[in-house]
């Protein structure tokens, strides 16, 4: 397949998509029953218009996969943007060999059903070498000029790692990043993302997307809080931070809010205008002139969560309410996370959790292996083939 001409990210990128790591078992206990058609089906109604999903988030890319299938009449493939990652297998498992990276996209482009990849990203960086990054990102570029994927970027959660990386990529290939994505790095607990020299950083790395994850934290801000859901298990923040976060609900509630509506609002809001030099059109693709705004990535898990969480991106867009009203709003939103949230969350305020480093131990020791199924023999993909199980 020849390589596709390639517009700038930032003309091609929706400003606000659906993530589906939600479609896991680490969200929900049988994603199988999760509401995932009607969940992609509404996103699509309300033209939001990018999924983002990973071969690590269980059964994620074959539930968005047979969601786009379903739907009547079926979505055109150029009408919507796809986003997946690669290199992370489990929890412990890491390979970002090229051997692996490549059979990670092939099997990605079966289980989506798509002749190609919008955007994918080597998944959580920080828990790998540099020399691994480089070595994966090139062979993403590779896929790329065969026309497999459009766009190439990097993930995972300590932003001072993300920059390191973009810089080093930009210093070692002449070539920058497309898109560099962090997570929790922009919510009421931690806005470390918006900090201005780190910023700086990816514009001089020649970053040109910066889309910002995970508003409410995997859960840590939520009004049940995280302890009292199935994120509670394995959320990696420790209990202090978890009980700071548990009283922001009630600061929320006292000023007659809910803690999930507040802080979408606040991240929505503040990601669009801090973001927007690594943002997108409002309507990607229209007018060259038209402002930018930052990208934001949402994650629900039922119908509900999403027409709530459309809702406030349409009053943070602009798209409904009256502009009084929504000014009086932000306001208040605001005060309440300027004045109590953050005095209440104290020495947790921007705390960021070991994530990677010296002590983790990656416990993939064949790396490049790839299995002997359908999908390796449908691509032709022969190195280190070996007899195991698909992942």
């Amino acid at each position: 397949m020849a390589a596709v001409m390639r517009k700038p990210l930032s003309e091609v990128l929706p400003p606000l998509i659906l993530g589906t790591a939600t479609f896991n078992h680490q969200y929900h206990p049988d994603p199988t029953h999760m509401p995932y058609t009607e969940i992609v089906g509404r996103a699509l109604a309300h033209n939001i218009l990018g999924f983002d999903t990973s071969p690590y988030y269980g059964p994620s890319e074959l539930l968005l996969g047979d969601a786009l299938r379903k739907l009547t009449p079926p979505p055109p493939r150029e009408g919507y943007f796809l986003i997946t990652k690669a290199g992370r297998i489990a929890g412990d498992q890491f390979d970002y060999s090229p051997a692996w990276i490549r059979y990670s996209v092939c099997r990605s482009l079966e289980r989506l059903a798509t002749p190609y990849l919008d955007l994918v990203y080597t998944h959580d960086v920080e828990f790998v070498s540099p020399q691994e990054v480089l070595a994966a990102v090139t062979e993403l570029r590779k896929l790329r000029d065969q026309g497999l994927i459009r766009y190439v970027g990097i993930s995972g959660y300590p932003v001072d790692t993300l920059a390191s990386l973009a810089e080093m990529i930009l210093r070692e290939t002449g070539e920058p990043l497309d898109a560099v994505m962090s997570y929790s790095h922009f919510c009421v607990q931690n806005s470390k993302l918006g900090d201005a020299d780190l910023l700086e950083r990816f514009r001089n790395a020649g970053v040109e997307c910066l889309p910002n994850a995970s508003m409410l934290s995997m859960g840590l801000l939520t009004s049940r809080g995280v302890d009292n859901s199935p994120m509670g298990l394995w959320h990696p923040a420790p209990q202090e931070v978890r009980q700071a976060c548990d009283a922001l609900a009630t600061i929320a509630r006292d000023a007659g809010e809910h803690l999930e509506e507040v802080s979408i609002r606040w991240a929505l809001e503040n990601w669009a205008r801090i973001g927007s030099p690594f943002g997108t059109r409002l309507v990607p693709g229209e007018g060259v002139q038209e402002a930018r705004i930052g990208v934001s990535v949402m994650g629900v898990s039922s119908v509900a969560e999403l027409e709530e969480t459309w809702s406030l991106w349409s009053s943070v867009a602009g798209l409904v309410g009256e502009p009084e009203q929504q000014a009086a709003q932000r306001a208040k939103i605001a005060r309440i996370v300027n004045e109590k949230m953050w005095p209440s969350l104290g020495q947790w305020k921007d705390y960021a959790w070991e994530s990677g480093g010296p002590s983790f131990v990656n416990t993939r020791t064949a790396m490049g292996t790839i299995p002997r199924d359908a999908v390796s023999e449908r691509w032709g993909l022969v190195p280190a083939i070996v007899d195991t199980p698909k992942i």
